[in-house]
């Protein structure tokens, strides 16, 4: 029997609504009691650290999982976590990058809908990320309507159905059914266990942000924000198109990069990522100071920022690490999603 710490932190999957919409109600020994045939299949025990709404969640709630991850590290087999699913993608990231040298299981879950309602999906993630929990897997995943997801790569795209999240720019890495599990045998291997020592990074700056680029966007925006943030994501249009005529957006991105402010620059399309070297608005960043998000998620590019500002205020360290590819949150060569039930 492996043991398994569900780790809970509020979410709709916990929520009930006493007449002022959903809330955040009930505690991990509550969600337990909703599936009490999961005690057949492995020893698990319930541990709360917040109740919330994950709108609510902020980096000190990640600092919060992964140092109760770390606590615990040595006496589980596995962990889920419990969590609302408007910001599960950005946790699921941070905790990888949190977690260095991790070679358990910890997956998140949470539902559309909340755990006490008749149309629930909570029933079912929930006993899935359990049954993910107790895999001979190494990595924070996701698992959503049935698919276990990368958890760089987890993103939420819908706002009502079941299948709400995504594997973005990189194959599922399994799905289950009436608890059977298949496997993409192409890419399992490179999730199994290796035997190393778990390190907890929680050095987290959050003084970034996420600019959006649209037509006509005023370049003065970019002027207020050097003097409030030490990083800035740009999703720009689409390979990697930033203005420079009319409102000369290049030129306010180069005096942030020579004034020491890490720039990111990503794409606001969902699939494929970014290519400076194609389009002249493209090529007219500095391929030298920009940092190059590739194919990841802006989920991901948050997280990761953060982490890096966190270790570092050496712009070039800083992009070594958020360029480098840490559990594929970086495109790689494995496309194949052919399973292979064990």
């Amino acid at each position: 029997m492996k043991h398994i710490l569900l780790i809970a932190t509020g979410g709709t999957i916990a929520s009930s609504d006493e007449g002022n919409g959903l809330t955040p109600h009930y505690n991990v020994s509550q969600l337990l009691s909703f599936i009490p045939k999961i005690n057949e299949k492995c020893e698990i025990t319930g541990k709360m650290i917040m109740n919330i709404d994950s709108s609510n969640m902020t980096p000190n709630c990640w600092t919060e999982i992964a140092m109760a991850i770390k606590s615990s590290y040595d006496d589980y087999d596995g962990f889920v976590v419990t969590h609302g699913t408007d910001t599960m993608g950005y946790t699921s990231s941070a905790l990888t990058y949190m977690l260095e040298g991790l070679s358990k299981p910890v997956i998140l879950t949470g539902s559309q809908y909340s755990i006490e309602e008749k149309c629930t999906d909570a029933l079912q993630n929930l006993n899935d990320a359990i049954l993910f929990a107790r895999e001979p897997l190494a990595g924070v995943f996701v698992t959503f309507d049935g698919k276990l997801i990368c958890g760089t790569r987890a993103m939420k795209v819908k706002t009502k159905s079941y299948d709400a999240f995504e594997s973005v720019n990189f194959p599922y890495i399994a799905e289950i059914k009436h608890d059977r599990i298949a496997y993409n045998r192409y890419i399992l291997p490179y999730f199994k266990p290796a035997n190393k020592e778990l390190k907890v990074n929680c050095n987290v700056c959050d003084k970034i942000a996420v600019i959006k680029i649209f037509p006509g966007i005023d370049a003065e925006l970019f002027t207020f924000i050097q003097n409030k943030y030490k990083g800035v994501i740009i999703e720009s249009f689409g390979i990697g198109g930033i203005p420079f005529e009319k409102s000369n957006l290049i030129s306010k991105v180069n005096e942030m990069t020579d004034k020491g402010i890490a720039v990111v620059v990503t794409t606001q399309c969902l699939e494929e990522g970014v290519d400076f070297g194609i389009y002249e608005v493209g090529k007219k960043l500095s391929a030298n100071k920009i940092i190059y998000a590739n194919d990841m998620n802006t989920e991901a590019l948050v997280a990761k920022l953060m982490c890096a500002l966190g270790k570092s205020a050496d712009l070039s360290e800083i992009k070594d690490f958020i360029e480098t590819p840490v559990m594929f949150d970086i495109n790689t060569d494995i496309h194949s999603q052919e399973p292979c039930t064990i």
